[in-house]
C-alpha cells in the first residue's frame, strides 16, 4: 500500500465551531493505508467537514490534524471531489489537462522533458485518465453538456492528475442514476486496488456496504461508532449506529 507524506492522517481531538454552533466536537479519527474508509451519517452530522479539514481546506478550532510525520497542509499528494464540482467551460480532455498543469505532479516537464516529447507524455496521460472514467469517446465534447454522473467521473479524472495517495470523496453518487453510480463505485473500486487510499462520505447505507472496508459513523458532530465493516453491519455496538443500520432516523 502507498503511504508517504500524506498517511496516515490523523485527526487528533479535533472541534470546529462557527460561533456559537459546534460542527465537529473533539473528533479523533486514523486514516490509513488500505481499503476505503467510509464516512456515514445523516445529512448535517459532520461528514463533509471531516473531509475539508483532512485534505487541509479547513483549520480546526481545536486540536489538530497530522499528515504522515508532520503537521504540513499543504497537499503533497492528496486530492478531494466536491458534491457538486464545478466544469471549466473547455473540453473534456481540456479540463484533464488543466489538472494536470495545475498540479505539476510527474507529468513529462516536471521529469526533465520538452517540447513534443512532453506534449506527447501529457496527451498520453490525459488519455489514460479519460480511459480510466469511461470518457475517452468524450475527450472532445465541452464539458458542461456532459450528463451529471459523466460531470462527476470528469471531476474524478481531475482529482487523479494529481497522482493522489489519498482521494476524498463526498457524497460522489448523490443525486446519480443507478447505472451511474455503478460507474462511479467502478471507479472507485479500481482506484482503491491501485493502491489509493479512498475516504468518501455517504448515507447511502447499501453503498457503504458495497465499498467500505472500515466504517465511521458521525452523528451531531462526533464519531459515535467506528470499525471494520463486517463488525459494523454486523454486530453494530452504538445504539445510533443499530438504529441507522436499521433504517431510522436519527435526530
Amino acid at each position: 500500500m502507498l503511504a508517504g507524506p500524506d498517511l496516515p492522517i490523523l485527526l487528533e481531538d479535533v472541534s470546529v465551531s462557527a460561533g456559537s454552533v459546534t460542527i465537529l466536537d473533539r473528533v479523533s479519527l486514523a486514516f490509513e493505508p488500505g481499503a476505503p474508509t467510509v464516512l456515514l451519517g445523516p445529512n448535517g452530522s459532520g461528514k463533509t467537514t471531516v473531509l475539508r479539514i483532512a485534505m487541509g481546506l479547513a483549520r480546526p478550532s481545536h486540536g489538530q490534524v497530522r499528515w504522515g510525520s508532520g503537521e504540513s497542509a499543504l497537499p503533497a499528494r492528496r486530492a478531494i471531489v466536491l458534491q457538486r464540482p464545478t466544469m471549466l467551460r473547455r473540453s473534456v480532455a481540456a479540463n484533464v489537462r488543466y489538472a494536470l498543469r495545475t498540479a505539476g505532479l510527474r507529468s513529462a516537464a516536471k521529469r526533465g522533458q520538452r517540447g513534443q516529447r512532453g506534449q506527447q507524455g501529457q496527451r498520453a496521460r490525459i488519455e489514460e485518465l479519460l480511459a480510466l472514467v469511461g470518457l475517452a469517446q468524450a475527450a472532445d465534447r465541452p464539458a458542461r453538456r456532459l450528463s451529471g454522473g459523466e460531470q462527476q467521473r470528469l471531476a474524478l479524472a481531475r482529482a487523479l492528475a494529481r497522482d493522489p495517495a489519498v482521494l476524498f470523496l463526498d457524497e460522489p453518487t448523490a443525486s446519480l442514476d443507478p447505472a451511474s453510480t455503478l460507474a462511479i463505485e467502478e471507479i472507485i473500486q479500481t482506484v482503491s486496488r491501485n493502491g489509493v487510499k479512498v475516504v468518501l462520505s455517504t448515507h447511502d447505507l447499501a453503498e457503504a456496504r458495497r465499498l467500505a472496508g472500515e466504517v465511521v459513523l458521525l452523528h451531531r458532530g462526533r464519531v459515535v461508532e467506528s470499525g471494520l465493516a463486517p463488525d459494523f453491519f454486523g454486530a453494530p455496538r452504538s445504539a445510533e449506529a443499530q438504529k441507522f443500520i436499521a433504517g431510522e432516523l436519527l435526530i
